[in-house]
């Protein structure tokens, strides 16, 4: 069973760093347009407004979708207590492949958000 309990805390990390960190964003957007820290595409970093307009952007993309992806997270992998490591480690990395797509899509909705903003 530890497997099990491993692989649930695992394919918490996603949807936990998707709220944690778009809290983050929306609320704490970094100062200065940056390399380092923050939302850094060559959109984001044209200005200001669209620095601020990315960060609150995706910031509450990601709280709002992070705290959708939750549920069904646990709900997936609950049916598998008291299967084999193989079929637990299986489910496990089908949920974690479906939440990187899923951040990965939030992504390019920024961006068409960004270029909408920006009039391009």
């Amino acid at each position: 069973m530890w497997f099990w309990w491993f692989m649930f805390v695992c394919n918490l990390i996603v949807p936990a760093a998707m709220i944690v960190g778009g809290r983050f964003l929306w609320k704490h957007c970094p100062k200065d347009i940056n390399g380092m820290i923050g939302y850094r595409t060559e959109r984001s970093m044209r200005s200001m407004d669209a620095w601020k307009f990315a960060h609150d952007y995706i910031g509450r993309l990601w709280w709002k979708v992070g705290w959708i992806m939750l549920l069904p997270s646990i709900l997936v992998q609950l049916p598998f207590w008291g299967s084999t490591s193989n079929a637990i480690g299986f489910a496990g990395l089908a949920i974690c492949t479906a939440q990187v797509v899923v951040m990965l899509a939030t992504i390019v909705l920024t961006e068409k958000a960004l270029k909408k903003f920006l009039g391009e």
